[in-house]
C-alpha cells in the first residue's frame, strides 16, 4: 500500500513498527502534492521545510518511546487557522502576506501530539461560499472529476483527502462548510457540537456559528482527530469544560437500539433522485444494524436559510471591520487621507462575494437606525 493511501491508524501502525519513518511518510506526501496539485489546487501554501523538520522531530519522539496516535502523521490545515511564522491568508488578497505571531489552539493540540504540517489549504474567501470558487488563489477542483467543484468553503480540506495529499485535514463549518465538501469529495467530515473544539486562533466569519472539525478517510480516523481536538480552552470564551470521551472506543458499541429521527421537512419535492436513493440505502443499513427510525417534524426548517444569512452576514460585517489596512493585511498604495486608505484598502483586498456579504450584513445591522 502506498503511504499516501493509508489511514491514520494504518500509518500509525507502520510508524510504530518502524516499517517506515516519519520522514519517509512526509516525503511521500510532499511528492504526492507536487504530482497532483497542478490539477487540483488544494493548497495555498505548501510547507516542505516545516514538514521535514516536524517529521524528524516525530522520528526522535518515536525512537524515545513517546508516541501518540498522531505522531508522524502528515496533516494539512484550512488556511483559516493561524500558524505562527507561516502565511495565513483565509483565501483573501487582503491577508496575502499576513504572517501570524501565534498559532490556533487546534493546530497546537495536533502539533503537540507530533503531527506533521504539510501546508495550508485552499478555501472560499473568508469561508464565504460553498464551491471553493471565491478563493483569491484560484479555484479548487474535485479530484473525482476536475470539471466539478469540491464543495466549500473547506474545499481544499476535502479535496486534499480525496486526492491523497494529506492523511487528515482540518476545516471549519459555519453553514455546512465541512459536511458539504466531505459529501462532494467522498470523505468523512464532522461539525462538532458548539464549544467542543476551541476556535482560538481561527479567523472569524460568523462567531455564533463557526466550528472547527476534521476531515478524514474513514470514521475511525475522524474519531481519532476529534479526540485530539476536543477539550476546554481558557483562551476561547465559548469553550465548554466537559470531559472528552474515548470516541474511538465508542465506535465499537454499534447502533442497536439507537433512535434516529427522520425530519419530514428534509424529504421534499425536488430532492435529487440520487440523493434520495443514497439516503434510503443508509436508512436500510442502519435498520439492519438494529437502529430504530421515527418520523419527526422540524417546523422551523423553512426559516433556516434566511436566518443563517441574516446572522452570518451581520456577524461577518462586524468581524471583518478590523481589516482596514492600518495594522495588518493589505494597504493601498494610493490614498489621499485616512478614510480613503480605509475604503481603497478594503475595496482592493476583498473579493466580490465577501463584499456582498459585508453589505448585506451591514444593511441588516442598520435596521431601525436608517
Amino acid at each position: 500500500m502506498n503511504i499516501f493511501d493509508m489511514t491514520i491508524h494504518q500509518l500509525h501502525e507502520s510508524l510504530r513498527t518502524k516499517r517506515i519513518s516519519s520522514v519517509e511518510a512526509a516525503k511521500a506526501m510532499l511528492a504526492r502534492i507536487e504530482a497532483v496539485e497542478p490539477q487540483i489546487g488544494s493548497f495555498i501554501t505548501v510547507t516542505p521545510q516545516q514538514a521535514l523538520a516536524g517529521a524528524e522531530a516525530a522520528d526522535r519522539r518515536i525512537a524515545s518511546g513517546d508516541m501518540d496516535l498522531l505522531t508522524g502523521i502528515p496533516l494539512a490545515l484550512k488556511d483559516i487557522f493561524l500558524t505562527e511564522g507561516i502565511r495565513t491568508t483565509c483565501g483573501s488578497r487582503i491577508l496575502d502576506n499576513f504572517i501570524p505571531p501565534y498559532s490556533a489552539t487546534a493546530w497546537e493540540k495536533l502539533r503537540d501530539r507530533g503531527a506533521v504540517l504539510l501546508g495550508k489549504l485552499n478555501q472560499d474567501e473568508f469561508a464565504m461560499g460553498s464551491s471553493n470558487e471565491s478563493s483569491a488563489f484560484g479555484v479548487c477542483r474535485n479530484p473525482w472529476d476536475t470539471t466539478r467543484i469540491p464543495g466549500g468553503s473547506s474545499g481544499g480540506s476535502a479535496a486534499a483527502i480525496a486526492a491523497r495529499q494529506a492523511t487528515a485535514t482540518l476545516g471549519t463549518d459555519t453553514g455546512g462548510s465541512i459536511r458539504q465538501p466531505a459529501s462532494h469529495c467522498g470523505c468523512v467530515g464532522l461539525k462538532p457540537t458548539y464549544g467542543r473544539v476551541s476556535r482560538y486562533g481561527v479567523i472569524a466569519y460568523a462567531s455564533s456559528l463557526d466550528q472547527v472539525g476534521p476531515l478524514t478517510r474513514d470514521v475511525t480516523d475522524c474519531a481519532i482527530m476529534l479526540g485530539a481536538l476536543a477539550g476546554y480552552d481558557p483562551k476561547d470564551s465559548t469553550s465548554v469544560a466537559t470531559a472528552v470521551p474515548d470516541y474511538v472506543q465508542a465506535l465499537a458499541g454499534g447502533v442497536k437500539g439507537l433512535k434516529i429521527g427522520l425530519p419530514k421537512e428534509y424529504f421534499i419535492d425536488g430532492l435529487d433522485a440520487d440523493v434520495q436513493q443514497a439516503m434510503q440505502a443508509a436508512i436500510e443499513t442502519y435498520r439492519r444494524l438494529g437502529a430504530e427510525f421515527v418520523d419527526i417534524s422540524l417546523p422551523h426548517t423553512d426559516y433556516a436559510v434566511a436566518t443563517y444569512y441574516l446572522i452570518a452576514t451581520a456577524e461577518a460585517s462586524s468581524n471583518l471591520a478590523r481589516y482596514d489596512g492600518v495594522r495588518f493585511g493589505h494597504r493601498t498604495k494610493e490614498a489621499a487621507g485616512l478614510l480613503e486608505m480605509y475604503t481603497k484598502s478594503r475595496s482592493e483586498g476583498f473579493g466580490a462575494e465577501v463584499k456582498r456579504r459585508i453589505m448585506l450584513g451591514t444593511h441588516a445591522l442598520s435596521s431601525g437606525y436608517y
